[in-house]
């Protein structure tokens, strides 16, 4: 049986499930966003590898359009792959096997960054005749004793001799092959004679494009995650419709049900009493009666959960003295637990008070003193107690000896009609709905209600406020 929905519980199923919605968006968008910028940042650095490896392998310099490397001849096929080329079928045939094999060693990064550069087009623009002038670099050549050889900065005019030389040292003793520091990256490569050669390539566009991208992104997320929360604002009265049409539907079923049920009983209750005048009391209308009872406080705690359910009106509280409407309630457990041979003692200062319903919390203390009457262990003890939860709130603890405690599951004792006896022993007279009443009542002064088992004493812990 689903929860009977006030004003309160729909504002909080329309909240929830705009805030679901809206954090599945803004992970999806984040995803979407990170990938794209991922995806640039990595074709940015494929592309400085690539322009860097071209400039390093031409000594420093861009090669006229006419001479570039990438006008591969056919002539020039054996040098470049280090393969020779022979019209014999034989000798052809192990270069494709050689070719076969040497791609079959490469890295799967390798193929990878490959399928990305051909995927982005990237290399495309090195064959231009634009490439040498849109191409902002500077190259440094040191010998073997570290001194700074040639300095080549033709290609660049926010750069002079001295900073260059600078710049590449810096980049020389980082160590790498292939670095970036600020919006330069760099090659470092060494030579067979023991020189080597510093190539810096300024990308200050390509890192602005990036960043240009990614607060795009962060703009279009905010915007994004404000525009679906509105939406799903909009639409989550439409999408919690069908749940708030069921509960009523489930109120409506149990007042009506409630109503047609109380003529049968009270039928049933009238003639046994009858048969009891005129043939006397015997076990058999003693069971009935006792059976009539029990269905006509079920159907009284059924219609009681239900209206605790649906009220949630703070302007019908008053300033309540609820150290006198606990204890007063406390008190007419006594002779009960008396009767079984329990102690029943209290810990409520005088005094305390607060914005409440009287009669939601007298009916919440004799929810819970009833329970822990009825499952205390024989000659066991059961203590109330009352005091300040914070500054407006209250904490109230009931108490009592539970050995059986140790196996029990207490997550699951305010599920209505949850009963630990698996058999359905009536001698506790409980229905398994009184601590899920409890539940809601708490639930009306948006507080906490939690079972706790320590050394053979089961506790009940409420706040209110």
């Amino acid at each position: 049986m689903g929860y009977v929905m006030n004003d309160q519980t729909i504002r909080k199923l329309k909240n929830k499930f705009i805030l679901f919605s809206t954090l599945s968006f803004t992970i999806v968008m984040v995803f979407v966003a990170g990938c794209m910028y991922a995806a640039n940042a990595l074709v940015t650095h494929s592309e400085a590898r690539r322009v860097l490896n071209f400039i390093a392998d031409n000594n420093g310099e861009i090669p006229d359009y006419e001479k570039s490397e990438f006008d591969v001849q056919p002539e020039n096929i054996e040098e470049k792959s280090g393969l020779s080329i022979s019209s014999d079928n034989d000798n052809s045939d192990n270069g494709s096997s050689e070719v076969s094999r040497a791609a079959s060693r490469r890295s799967f990064y390798e193929q990878f960054s490959e399928s990305l550069e051909q995927f982005f087009a990237i290399g495309s623009h090195y064959a231009s005749p634009e490439f040498a002038y849109s191409t902002r670099y500077f190259a440094v050549i040191f010998n073997a004793d570290g001194g700074a050889e040639e300095v080549k900065t033709g290609h660049i005019a926010a750069v002079d001799r001295s900073q260059a030389v600078e710049l590449a040292r810096i980049a020389r003793n980082r160590g790498k092959p292939i670095g970036r520091f600020g919006d330069y990256y760099y090659e470092n490569r060494q030579r067979d004679d023991g020189s080597s050669i510093v190539v810096i390539l300024d990308c200050t566009d390509n890192v602005a494009t990036s960043r240009r991208l990614l607060n795009l992104s962060l703009i279009l997320i905010g915007t994004g995650v404000l525009l679906s929360g509105i939406v799903m604002r909009l639409v989550a009265g439409r999408v919690v419709q069908s749940e708030v049409r069921n509960t009523e539907n489930q109120k409506a079923f149990i007042t009506n049900a409630s109503h047609e049920l109380k003529t049968p009983l009270a039928v049933i209750k009238a003639n046994t009493e009858i048969l009891e005048m005129m043939d006397g009391e015997n076990e058999w209308t003693q069971s009935t009666m006792r059976q009539v009872d029990r269905m006509t406080g079920l159907i009284q705690n059924l219609v009681m959960i239900t209206r605790a359910q649906e009220q949630d009106n703070r302007q019908d509280r008053v300033e309540t003295d609820i150290s006198m409407a606990v204890q007063e309630t406390v008190h007419t457990f006594a002779p009960v637990a008396a009767q079984d041979g329990k102690k029943l003692e209290t810990d409520i200062p005088d005094g305390l008070s607060m914005l409440a319903e009287e009669g939601q919390i007298r009916q919440l203390v004799s929810l819970l003193v009833d329970n822990a009457i009825k499952y205390c262990d024989a000659g066991g003890t059961i203590q109330v107690s009352l005091s300040r939860k914070g500054r407006n709130g209250m904490r109230l603890v009931v108490s009592n000896n539970y050995a059986a405690g140790k196996d029990v599951d207490f997550s699951k004792f305010f599920e209505r009609f949850y009963r630990e006896d698996k058999s359905h022993n009536q001698d506790k007279g409980g229905y398994g709905i009184g601590l899920s009443i409890a539940e809601n009542l708490v639930a009306q002064y948006h507080g906490s209600i939690r079972a706790e088992f320590h050394d053979g004493v089961i506790s009940f812990i409420c706040t209110l406020y």
